[in-house]
């Protein structure tokens, strides 16, 4: 018996995946990057103006970055090979490179994918650049990691990077309408149902061809499911989330902005976010701790006084207990009064360590242990302040030869006002005391 196979290389009696029997088959078919592909896109310039040169495709799952790079090769007439950086070594590379020589030598190019670029070391990434620099291939790598930090300088200056975007709700319902074309028939659910397998894909389009498909075959009757019949079908996608990469670290950014802006509610949705993606929520007490000492300081003291509460309650209960003694630091926070007097302070009192780090302490204010140290004059003339007159004598504490320097600034809000009339005061003694 005889099999046949398709132009992919999959046998035709073998069922093939909805999301992959719609996979476009031209630019103008890829939905939700217009800004790359669309009439005026980065890409539809490159193209026009000739091949374009090697790229760097970076954004999240399920957007369109291998079905771009397949037609890529068919728009410039490359000859396109893939390889996925998980399973392929120096070897493999290689013989890859030999490949594109041997068409080269016969004036054919070679588009070489390279999905999940970013596991490549920095050895497999840098065998890429004389074959890149010399124009053996055209490299297209694809990742859903920021290449500035996953991919060598060297490369990325012989590669142009295209960011792709999560899929919109509208580009999803477009898939969507595809999926009910080639079926021949509606998508069996109600207009929440389907809103809610809209929001579950999460913007990734192959996500969202599953789910249909899996909708499709669960479908016994005409009657549409609802979103509790969509539950039962379907379970809920995770979130897209790598606790050691970039969305890590957006979202301990997103959470740690929105405290700062005082947007308690913000703020608790990425807390949440984060603790559904599974996140340590010892980091995240850790983060808040700076978050108090960062953004609202001595504004409201109390602030850093339950950042550690929460802390210690989080260490004590565990998970998930212990998660809303979090969640409430974190909205403390959000509307507690800020204030980054306090750090500007301690950044410019760092530099002026740096700028006079050889200076002494003046001798006043140095302890005498020994005779030796008081016939040197350390300690003569200190007045302690608690026997001066509102317990502050306004003697100079900087080294001698340094000016006076004015450091911490407190603003009128929060418990910094009353820090603001203290200073103030303080000033006015020191002024009155030294005879200005």
């Amino acid at each position: 018996m005889t099999t046949l196979f398709d132009a992919a290389g999959m046998a035709e009696d073998v069922p093939r995946p909805l999301a992959d029997r719609l996979r476009p088959q031209n630019l103008a078919e890829v939905v939700g990057q217009d800004h790359l592909v669309g009439p005026d896109g980065a890409l539809t310039r490159m193209l026009a103006a000739g091949a374009p040169g090697s790229l760097v495709l970076w954004g999240p799952p399920g957007t369109g970055k291998t079905t771009v790079a397949r037609l890529l090769a068919g728009e410039t007439d490359f000859a396109f090979e893939q390889l996925s950086a998980i399973f392929t070594g120096v070897q493999d590379l290689k013989k890859a490179f030999e490949r594109a020589r041997e068409r080269r030598s016969v004036g054919q190019g070679t588009l070489l994918f390279i999905d999940e670029i970013h596991r490549f070391n920095r050895a497999q990434q840098d065998s890429l650049l004389p074959v890149m620099e010399d124009g053996t291939i055209t490299l297209v790598g694809a990742t859903t990691e920021n290449p500035s930090f996953e991919l060598n300088a060297a490369l990325l200056s012989r590669a142009q990077v295209l960011v792709f975007r999560r899929l919109e709700a509208e580009a999803i319902e477009t898939l969507i309408a595809r999926a009910e074309a080639a079926e021949g028939r509606p998508l069996p659910l109600d207009t929440d149902a389907r809103a809610s397998l809209i929001q579950m894909a999460d913007g990734d389009g192959r996500a969202a061809l599953t789910l249909v498909e899996d909708v499709f075959r669960a479908a016994r009757h005409d009657e549409p499911f609802d979103t509790a019949g969509l539950s039962e079908i379907v379970q809920r996608r995770a979130p897209v989330y790598d606790k050691s990469q970039d969305g890590h670290y957006n979202l301990i950014s997103a959470l740690h902005k929105s405290v700062r802006g005082s947007d308690p509610d913000a703020a608790l949705y990425y807390l949440a976010r984060m603790f559904v993606a599974g996140e340590e929520p010892l980091y995240i007490a850790r983060r808040a701790v700076r978050m108090a000492s960062e953004d609202i300081g001595l504004a409201d003291p109390q602030a850093l006084v339950i950042a550690n509460a929460a802390k210690d309650a989080y260490d004590f209960l565990g998970s998930p207990e212990g998660e809303l003694a979090i969640a409430e630091a974190v909205l403390y926070m959000a509307t507690a009064p800020k204030s980054n007097a306090a750090y500007v302070a301690f950044g410019r009192a760092t530099r002026a360590a740096k700028a006079h780090g050889s200076l002494p302490p003046p001798k006043t204010i140095l302890n005498a242990p020994t005779s030796l140290m008081r016939e040197e004059g350390y300690g003569a003339g200190y007045e302690y302040d608690h026997d001066s007159a509102e317990a502050f004598s306004g003697q100079n504490y900087f080294p001698d030869g340094m000016e006076r320097e004015s450091f911490y600034n407190p603003p009128e809000r929060g418990f910094e006002r009353e820090i603001r009339k203290r200073l103030d005061y303080w000033a006015r003694l020191r002024r009155e005391r030294a005879g200005e």
